[in-house]
Parts: structure tokens; sequence; C-alpha cells
């Protein structure tokens, strides 16, 4: 039988696939061997992408609210009807009266990557929601203040580390996350073979936490005092040591002051870590000859997530560890800006505006999600009237669903552009859905940014589009039309506007490979049958690498682009053209955590988890993934089941200041006493969503439990761990 090659778009990890095909329905998928960055490495959800692709419930044609129904309609209906709804709304009440929220699936698509900027452009809102505030934006916040771009991430260098210490992540489960890394559980496995050290520190005995060499099981939310008391070691015991980096780096000293409380006795208490464990973490880390420190979810979802994030890579400064091999190293991606001259940059800054009701500041020019609610619900100027989701569920990924499930029907008018009638798009006045992922052509724009290894690897469509859908490039091509005053011009107008934008900007940059050149002659160069591809061209063209789309096209399996290399001092945009190892935010957000000493919670707090077969919540409508151990259950220690009186496969009752949920109760040790777990993404019992399979085991949403008013105040960002609850037997 034929077959193609897909690029997997289910998780971070990017896995290359071939795809078995009969006609136009993808029969079986299994790694790709040849693939330069996966080597034929799959995982259940790629095993699934032909049940994914082919789902009953994905939606084919708009739909269109009509007498209060959603009712099927022409794409041309539904995109009269945005741009009859939209326009008069800005005219009327100003750019602001429509919000945006982009969900964790835009980057996952070409679609998502290129469009959602150009519809914030020309909508000029400052009301944009994304999947970030629920999830890393500490971290692109404390990137920015450290190194001048919220983008300039650093991932560990799985394939030459010696030493890696990994907080609040379990990527046997979750594939990895801001670190894109095929086969992440082989790559861990071949670390501690090569006789390196693995140390995770978790509140769980995750599969992760199984193959460690060490497991510390912390108290969850408080990863950034265990990171403050490792700092505060390294000082104590002269342990530092900057190597090549110091020339570039500033506020070491600062720094030293800035910890001298956080010493491993004072953060004990409150950890829940003997002070002899944090000098042997410190002194392993020290005395490795190479190391990295990375953190993700449970060290990013929680009150100070920025402040972990920040001592991650501290860490990883004092140490001598960052932008060197073996280290933590920044990735150059085929498709960013060629690098510029190593100098000072515009820096970066945080709350430039603030949310209208609560005062939130935006960080990356986003709010928090946890306002969305608010800024729906509250009357007076400014009020969100209009709202378009982009693969976005807030329903159940934000804080306090039921409030943002009845703001939303407050709305004058909403669009939502997604594959499914789902608890947030059941809402819409509009619903736009994209094709299957087999009828797409993919790139990872977003995603090679993180990865471990350089490549760039393009896969077009395996199928070709079926005959009544649209491309999903050309919806939001469309979109941005139609709300945008330019109802009725062709969809290729958005990437030629794109394109010449683009090129002005870059024959005027003097480290520009196209300086001084035409734009027009260098645009009539591009190629590609789509205006997606031309885009992808002009973005290889203008990258670090001399590549184009074609150099791709013949190289199916991807061209492998080389280990990752030290690039400081070159990516660096501070003002001061340093590392500013302790910027003025950070220093003043202190004060916060060293009160946190003394606030050792003494009742159970509750962690989520992740599982290999699922998403959040998008893949729980397939039915091979929604089984096994993805399950929605409250995890809780044996002793404090006995303590409560709680019953393996019983349903318990759970509260927090947001409301309280009915599940069942699972009883394992993989828990730390005085801790409970509960996943993400469940609470499919929404009336109105078409989602039969998730609906048939809705499971409850976790997020229920929160009220919205936990955030970290850096970056704004929802704290959905380490939360006090109160659990009690359900009589």
């Amino acid at each position: 039988m034929p077959t193609a090659l897909r690029i997997c778009p289910l998780c971070e990890a990017t896995c290359g696939l071939t795809l078995t095909l009969d006609g136009s329905r993808v029969t079986a998928a299994r790694g790709d061997r040849d693939d330069v960055f996966s080597r034929g490495f799959i995982c259940p959800k790629g095993a699934s992408f032909g049940e994914v692709d082919a789902d009953p419930d994905r939606l084919t044609r708009p739909l269109v609210r009509k007498d209060g129904i959603l009712q099927e309609a022409t794409w041309t209906e539904a995109f009269d009807t945005i741009a009859a709804r939209i326009r008069p709304l800005v005219d009327e009440h100003g750019p602001n009266a429509v919000g945006i929220v982009l969900g964790n699936p835009n980057v996952h698509t070409m679609a998502g990557a290129l469009y959602p900027p150009l519809l914030i452009g020309a909508l000029r809102t400052r009301n944009l929601f994304t999947a970030s505030t629920l999830d890393q934006m500490p971290k692109h916040v404390s990137s920015g203040l450290l190194f001048g771009d919220p983008f300039a991430i650093p991932v560990p260098d799985l394939d030459r580390t010696a030493h890696l210490l990994m907080l609040g992540a379990n990527p046997l489960e979750s594939n990895g996350s801001l670190c894109t890394a095929p086969d992440f559980p082989g790559k861990l496995k071949a670390l501690r073979k090569r006789g390196g050290t693995l140390t995770v520190v978790d509140p769980r005995r995750t599969r992760t936490a199984r193959l460690a060499d060490r497991h510390v099981a912390i108290r969850p939310g408080a990863d950034a005092l265990f990171l403050a008391a490792l700092v505060h070691t390294l000082f104590a015991e002269d342990l530092t040591d900057l190597g090549a980096l110091a020339e570039h780096v500033e506020g070491v000293e600062e720094v030293r002051e800035a910890v001298r409380d956080f010493t491993p006795e004072a953060v004990a208490a409150a950890c829940d870590v003997d002070p002899a464990t944090v000098r042997a973490v410190a002194r392993e880390l020290a005395a490795a000859p190479s190391a990295a420190v990375y953190g993700r979810m449970g060290s990013s979802t929680v009150a100070y997530g920025t402040l972990a994030n920040w001592l991650v890579d501290v860490l990883n400064v004092l140490t001598g560890n960052l932008d060197r091999p073996g280290g933590a190293l920044f990735p150059l991606s085929a498709t960013a800006p060629a690098p510029r001259p190593a100098g000072p940059g515009k820096g970066f800054a945080l709350g430039r505006w603030s949310s209208r009701v609560s005062g939130h500041p935006e960080a990356k020019g986003e709010l928090p999600t946890a306002a969305l609610a608010e800024e729906i619900e509250t009357e007076g100027e400014g009020r969100i009237r209009a709202l378009i989701t982009i693969a976005a569920n807030p329903v159940l990924s934000a804080p306090d669903g039921r409030r943002l499930d009845a703001a939303l029907d407050a709305l004058d008018f909403m669009v939502a552009v997604d594959p499914y009638l789902n608890e947030t798009t059941r809402h819409a006045d509009v619903v736009l859905p994209p094709p299957p992922p087999s009828q797409s052509a993919h790139f990872d724009f977003a995603f090679n940014g993180f990865a471990v290894r350089n490549q760039a690897r393009f896969t077009p469509a395996a199928v070709p589009l079926e005959e009544g859908r649209m491309d999903e490039c050309e919806i939001h091509a469309r979109l941005i039309l139609a709300v945008s005053g330019m109802h009725g011009a062709p969809p290729s107008a958005v990437d030629d506007l794109a394109v010449d934008t683009t090129l002005a900007k870059a024959v005027a940059q003097e480290h520009s490979p196209v300086h001084g050149a035409d734009p027009k002659a260098v645009a009539a160069t591009l190629t590609g049958a789509t205006g997606p591809e031309r885009r992808l061209d002009m973005m290889l063209r203008l990258g670090p690498y001399d590549l184009t789309l074609d150099d791709l096209l013949r190289a199916p399996h991807g061209i492998d682009l080389g280990p990752l290399k030290p690039r400081v001092p070159t990516l660096l945009k501070t003002r001061s053209g340093r590392v500013e190892l302790l910027p003025a935010p950070l220093a003043a957000d202190l004060p916060r955590l060293r009160a946190a000493l003394d606030a050792a919670p003494d009742g159970l707090v509750l962690v989520g988890r992740r599982h290999l077969r699922s998403n959040n919540s998008w893949l729980h409508n397939a039915p091979s993934l929604n089984g096994g151990s993805n399950r929605c259950t409250l995890q809780i220690h044996p002793d404090d089941a006995d303590r409560l009186g709680l019953a393996d496969g019983k349903p318990a009752r759970v509260r927090a200041e947001g409301g309280e949920l009915e599940v069942e109760v699972e009883i394992t040790d993989a828990v730390r006493i005085g801790v409970v777990s509960l996943p993400h993404g469940w609470g499919h019992d929404r009336p109105g969503t078409r989602l039969a399979v998730a609906a048939a085991r809705p499971g409850v949403n976790v997020n229920q439990l929160l009220d919205g008013s936990r955030l970290d105040p850096l970056s704004g960002t929802a704290v959905l761990n380490g939360f006090p609850v109160d659990v009690s037997p359900l009589l």
C-alpha cells in the first residue's frame, strides 16, 4: 500500500512518521526510521495518528448560529457573518472590544504559527490570552529578563551532558516540553548508560523519577526555595565557576547577596528536603564535567514560577554550564533570523499595559487567561464583547471553568477556529473547522526553537484536501481579511503583505543575507505552491543556514544541521549586551519568596500529572488513547487515605476556593504523603458538545477547584500546582 511521510503534530517531540494510506484514509502509522531527528521513535499518540485523523466527531463544514442553534453553513456564509459582526463592534467600541484566545495546538501547525500574529496586528487589540499563562510563561519572562529575549530559552544538551537535574518534569509521560527531543526516555537511559547522573525533583515517584539516580520528593510549590538553597550552597562552598561565560555576565555578587537567607537549613521545613540532600545535589552539580538544570510544568505553574525558572538558569550560569556543550544551550532554528552582531539590544519590559478590571500587567504582550472571564463580565469601556478562539478550550484549561462558561454566553459574538464542538466552542456563533492533519503540510516553526539538535524538516500534505474542506492556512487568512475590513480580497493578499513587510525590513538590516537588495526582486525568487510555503521559503532564506524550501523538499526525511553550539554573546538582547543575572523585577519579588520560608502548609496540596496517551484535553476523543493508565483519578498516599477514611476505587469530595469535585480515589505510594494528584484536561460533561468518546468517560475538571485568584505575579501564570485542598470520603 502507498505510504507518505508526516511529522507528528500531537506533542512537542515532533517525531517523523510513515503513514500507510488506503486512498485518502490513513490506516497505520509507524516511526520513520530515516528521519534525521527522531530515527524511528514513536509513542502511542503517534501510532494513533490515523484514528485521530479520521475521528467521526471532527467537524467537516462551518457552523453558523441561526435562531440560537449552530447549523452547518457554507464557507462564504461563515466569513460573511464574521465580517458583518466584528467590524461594527470594533468601529463602535474600539479594538479592545475583541479578545483573542490562542490554545496550545496552535504551535503544532503551520497556520497557527504564521497567522495569529497577523490577526493580532489587524485587530490592534491588547486583549490577548494564550495557553502560555497556563503553562510556560514564567520561562519566557525569566529568559526575557536574563537574556533580553523571551524566546531565548536554553535547553539541556541531552546527548552530551554528564549530569541532568530535572524539576517538575516527567518526560517519560509528556515526551518533553520546552525541550524538543524525540525519544526523551531513550536519551535519559543513554545518559545513565554512559555513566552520567540523573537527579529528579518531584513530589511524585513518576516513571521518570523511577529512572533517576536520585529522587528528591519535594513539597509541591517549593522548587524556587530548593533552587535558591542550591545557589546559596554554591557560593557558601566556593563552588561557582562561570568559565568562558564570565566576561558576558553581570550581577553575580548581587545574586550572592540575594540568596544569603536561603540556607539549606532555612528551606528544609518548607521544602521538606533535609539540608544534607540540598548540599549533596549542589556539590554533584558543581563537580560534574558537564551538567544541565531543566525545569518544567511542575516548577512553572506555581506561586513562584518565574523565580524558579530564573534560578534554573542562575545555576546553569554559576556552574559554567550555560551555553557550553553538555550543558544548557540555545537552539538555532532554520527559520530564526540570521544572527546579528553582538551588542546591546532593546531589552525586555514587563507591564507595558495592564488588564482593565484587576490591573494585571501584561507579559510578552499577553494578559492572564485567568482574567478572561472578568474582562467579559465587567461592564464599562474596553469590555470584551467579541471573542476569537483558535484551537483553545479555556473552559477546561483555565481556572473556574463554570464562571468562564457563563461569561461566554454574555458575549455579543464569538468565532472559533477548531475541528471540534467542545466545552468552549459550543458557545461560538461561527465555528471554522480546519481539516485533519493528514491534509495539511507541516513545518515546526515553534518547536525547532527548543530542539536538542538543530535540524529542519518539512512534510507536504499526505493526502489531498477533501472536497468541501478549506485549508487551515486559508481559513486563517480569510479570518484576517474578514475582521480587518478587507473581506472579499483573495487570501493570498495576506501572505503577500507578510512577505512584503518582512522583506522591506530585512533588506534594511546590515546583518541580513539580503541587505541592500531590492525586496521585489527577492520576493520574485521565492518558491512554493502556496502562500504559506512561500513564506516558509522566505524565512529559510533569511535564516542562518542558507536553506530554501526546495532544499527541504529534496530531503524528505529532513536536514541535520548539527549539534547545538554556543551562541553567547550574539543572541543577547539586553540593554547591557550581557547576561543580567539579577534583573530588578526578580530582585523585587525575592522578599515574597523569603516569606515562604515560614509558610509550609500543614494540609494536603494538589498537583497535576501527565499521561503518555494524552495532551491536555485534545486526545480524549480517540478510543485507543482514552483508556489504560490515562484515567482521571485522585491519587493519594496510603497513609493519607487511611487517615481520611478513603478507599481505593471509591469516590471522594475535593474542595478548594474555586469549588468542589467528586472523583474516584486511587491509592498509591507513588505520591508523597501530604500530596494528592489529579490530571489536567478532563471534565467532558457539558451539554452541547460533540465528543462522544470523551463524554463517555468525562472525568472532572481539576481547574474548577481554583477561582483564578492564585497567580504568579511576574508572569500572570495561573497556579495550577501546589495549592491546598480538603479531601473527604463521599458518603
